[in-house]
């Protein structure tokens, strides 16, 4: 199985931008499809954007489409989320995913291994 560890977290003000990163361990990222889930304060933890396991097709969640981009670097076993314009709805804890199955997921329950989340604060 896959091991993902997210870092990239912080504060920043609104309009700011930060990139997340999401390092896989014990096995290739190759053979994952993966996505990046957000929960904020009281809410459910909701999805945020997903990238194929190989051909690189991406899906976003309306709210965050044209500001956040993922992308997958395999040799590098690494998944990215480089977000731009953050607004303080934004704020939330990050959760990197990663899927056994090809193509893309877009619910909690698509995703067989999870991170430990990384905070990303956006302050007004």
């Amino acid at each position: 199985q896959v091991q993902v560890v997210e870092s990239g977290g912080g504060l920043v003000q609104a309009g700011g931008s930060l990139s997340l990163s999401c390092a896989a361990s014990g096995r290739t990222l190759s053979s994952y499809a993966m996505g990046w889930f957000r929960e904020a304060p009281g809410k459910e933890r909701e999805f945020v954007a997903a990238v194929s396991r190989s051909v690189g097709n991406t899906y976003y969640a309306d709210s965050v489409k044209g500001r956040f981009t993922i992308s997958r670097d395999n040799a590098k076993n690494t998944v990215y989320l480089q977000m731009n314009n953050l607004q303080p709805a934004d704020t939330a804890v990050y959760y990197c995913a990663a899927r056994r199955d090809r193509g893309l997921g877009m619910s909690l329950y698509d995703y067989d291994y999870w991170g430990q989340g990384t905070q990303v604060t956006v302050s007004s």
